[in-house]
Protein backbone atom coordinates (compact mmCIF):
# COMPACT_ATOMS: atom_id res chain seq x y z
CA UNK A 1 0.00 0.00 0.00
CA UNK A 2 1.12 3.59 -0.41
CA UNK A 3 2.80 5.50 2.35
CA UNK A 4 0.21 7.90 2.33
CA UNK A 5 -2.84 5.67 2.49
CA UNK A 6 -1.23 4.54 5.70
CA UNK A 7 -0.22 8.19 6.96
CA UNK A 8 -2.79 8.36 10.31
CA UNK A 9 -2.04 11.92 11.08
CA UNK A 10 -5.44 14.19 11.33
CA UNK A 11 -6.46 16.32 8.08
CA UNK A 12 -5.33 19.95 8.52
CA UNK A 13 -7.67 22.96 8.54
CA UNK A 14 -8.29 24.77 5.05
CA UNK A 15 -6.43 27.91 4.07
CA UNK A 16 -8.70 30.78 4.18
CA UNK A 17 -8.71 32.22 0.86
CA UNK A 18 -11.25 35.26 0.84
CA UNK A 19 -8.53 38.64 1.43
CA UNK A 20 -6.78 36.89 -1.80
CA UNK A 21 -10.31 36.23 -3.62
CA UNK A 22 -11.82 39.90 -3.17
CA UNK A 23 -7.96 41.36 -4.01
CA UNK A 24 -8.24 39.24 -7.35
CA UNK A 25 -11.63 40.38 -7.96
CA UNK A 26 -10.58 44.32 -7.69
CA UNK A 27 -7.58 43.26 -9.61
CA UNK A 28 -9.10 41.33 -12.15
CA UNK A 29 -12.21 44.35 -12.47
CA UNK A 30 -9.54 47.10 -13.00
CA UNK A 31 -7.97 45.49 -16.04
CA UNK A 32 -11.29 44.63 -17.39
CA UNK A 33 -12.27 48.23 -16.89
CA UNK A 34 -8.95 49.74 -18.53
CA UNK A 35 -9.68 47.33 -21.11
CA UNK A 36 -13.11 48.76 -22.05
CA UNK A 37 -12.03 52.18 -21.74
CA UNK A 38 -8.81 51.33 -24.19
CA UNK A 39 -11.16 49.74 -26.87
CA UNK A 40 -14.97 51.69 -26.54
CA UNK A 41 -14.13 54.48 -24.58
CA UNK A 42 -14.78 56.21 -21.20
CA UNK A 43 -18.37 56.18 -21.04
CA UNK A 44 -18.51 52.09 -22.11
CA UNK A 45 -16.55 51.70 -18.81
CA UNK A 46 -18.30 53.59 -16.49
CA UNK A 47 -21.26 52.18 -17.46
CA UNK A 48 -20.12 48.88 -17.02
CA UNK A 49 -19.07 49.69 -13.60
CA UNK A 50 -22.08 51.22 -12.52
CA UNK A 51 -23.67 47.96 -14.12
CA UNK A 52 -21.66 45.45 -11.92
CA UNK A 53 -22.03 47.95 -8.64
CA UNK A 54 -25.56 48.00 -9.44
CA UNK A 55 -25.98 43.79 -9.57
CA UNK A 56 -23.72 43.77 -6.41
CA UNK A 57 -26.04 46.08 -4.56
CA UNK A 58 -28.93 44.28 -5.45
CA UNK A 59 -26.99 40.77 -4.30
CA UNK A 60 -26.69 42.09 -1.09
CA UNK A 61 -30.46 42.57 -0.88
CA UNK A 62 -30.95 38.99 -2.03
CA UNK A 63 -29.22 37.96 0.20
CA UNK A 64 -30.91 39.58 2.93
CA UNK A 65 -34.29 39.16 1.85
CA UNK A 66 -32.95 35.17 1.65
CA UNK A 67 -31.66 35.46 5.40
CA UNK A 68 -34.81 36.94 6.57
CA UNK A 69 -37.21 34.33 4.59
CA UNK A 70 -34.96 31.24 6.39
CA UNK A 71 -34.80 33.03 9.72
CA UNK A 72 -38.76 33.40 9.82
CA UNK A 73 -38.49 28.96 8.65
CA UNK A 74 -36.78 28.73 12.02
CA UNK A 75 -33.22 27.61 10.08
CA UNK A 76 -30.24 29.89 10.07
CA UNK A 77 -27.76 30.61 7.42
Amino acid sequence: MSEAIMDNKPVGRAPNYTTACIAMFGVNITWVLVLIWAIWGLIAAMLLAIGVNHLMERARVWAAARQAASIRRGKQI
